[in-house]
């Protein structure tokens, strides 16, 4: 029988997370803008949804966006800030291997006139916070950097990342699409200004997510999606409730303890030989294996029925090597004997 070790790519949504939507697809239907009880009853359950979310985070619920996804926040991130300067343009630093949809949103600002800086990695994926302050401008307008790269499970120096952000007086953004629930996070001790997240990599529902926005009610930031003033005017259309409370039982049952699949899996891979990417600081539900050699992957391959990734699930796609994995180093023959395997994700500060 296979096994999915593909959590990185998405997670199933979980019983209490299913149990926790159904009545709102069915029974409790109201839009919450609207001005009768069950709209008021549904106006408090997405109240409540903010609460809990940015509690896990140590924000204000008024400084929750509910999105669509981690891509679209990311989006929301950069876009809405480089939209306030569209006539004097400026300069943005982000990172040569975040996740595909903000090196696109870099390259389509690019097009436009925007200025934009891909600090580089070292060998094990991580971005310093040197390389970031070596990156500054005087028109610098925005420095966004991931949490935890989604193909090495590397965690990045974000608290001193934001640190430098801070003393530059430079909004700082981070994709924490993989480390939301999975590793401690708190906004203003690492001087976040923007955090996006994500439903579908917590056992959450696919199409929910949301940008925490540091001061939402007096933010600049430019809507992408005009609506009928939802989300404090930042982000239109009608709330989609048994997504919003989908990822809000997501967050509160989420898992404490290591999994038993990661517990075997970790005796299992031992009889491989293969060296892992990533360095020291990573997550323990994500291995970036690089196998010796073409026989090893052939012996791996034949014995284990695994569901895992080359590269990244949005890397899936394409016959060429993984951006991150050339950025580290890896030549295109390392690179094609290379597997991501992404375990049940668990919350490392609850490793008991």
């Amino acid at each position: 029988m296979e096994k999915y070790y593909d959590y990185a790519a998405s997670t199933p949504v979980s019983t209490e997370v299913f149990k926790a939507m159904l009545p709102w697809q069915s029974e409790s239907f109201a839009n919450p803008s609207a001005a009768h009880s069950e709209a008021v009853a549904a106006s408090k359950a997405i109240q409540h949804a903010r609460e809990i979310i940015a509690d896990k985070i140590g924000a204000l619920p008024s400084e929750i966006i509910f999105t669509s996804g981690a891509s679209e926040a990311n989006n929301f991130a950069l876009k809405g800030t480089a939209f306030q300067h569209l006539e004097e343009k400026g300069h943005i630093i982000t990172s040569s291997i975040e996740h595909k949809c903000v090196l696109n949103t870099c390259n389509f600002l690019e097009s436009i006139g925007f200025e934009v800086s891909y600090i580089k990695p070292n060998t094990d994926g991580v971005i310093t916070a040197a390389e970031v302050r070596a990156a500054i401008k005087d028109n610098t307008l925005l420095i966004s950097i991931h949490h935890v790269n989604n193909e090495l499970g590397t965690v990045q120096p974000i608290e001193e990342i934001g640190n430098v952000a801070f003393e530059h007086d430079i909004p700082f953004h981070t994709d924490a699409a993989q480390s939301f629930c999975k590793l401690d996070i708190d906004v203003d001790d690492m001087n976040i200004d923007m955090l996006s997240l994500s439903g579908h990599k917590i056992y959450g529902p696919k199409g929910i997510g949301a940008l925490y926005v540091r001061d939402a009610r007096d933010s600049k930031l430019v809507p992408i999606i005009h609506g009928g003033g939802q989300e404090l005017g930042l982000r239109g259309g009608t709330s989609p409730m048994p997504l919003i409370v989908g990822l809000e039982a997501a967050v509160e049952h989420f898992p404490g303890r290591i999994s038993e699949q990661q517990k075997a899996f970790e005796q299992e891979i031992q009889q491989y030989q293969f060296s892992r990417n990533g360095g020291d600081n990573v997550l323990s539900s994500t291995w970036n294996i690089t196998f010796s050699d073409d026989d090893e992957v052939k012996r791996f391959t034949k014995e284990q029925a695994w569901l895992i990734s080359q590269g990244s699930a949005c890397n899936a796609m394409s016959n060429t090597p993984s951006h991150v994995l050339s950025a580290i180093g890896l030549s295109e023959e390392e690179s094609r004997r290379t597997y991501r395997i992404s375990l049940p994700p668990y919350s490392i500060s609850s490793n008991e």
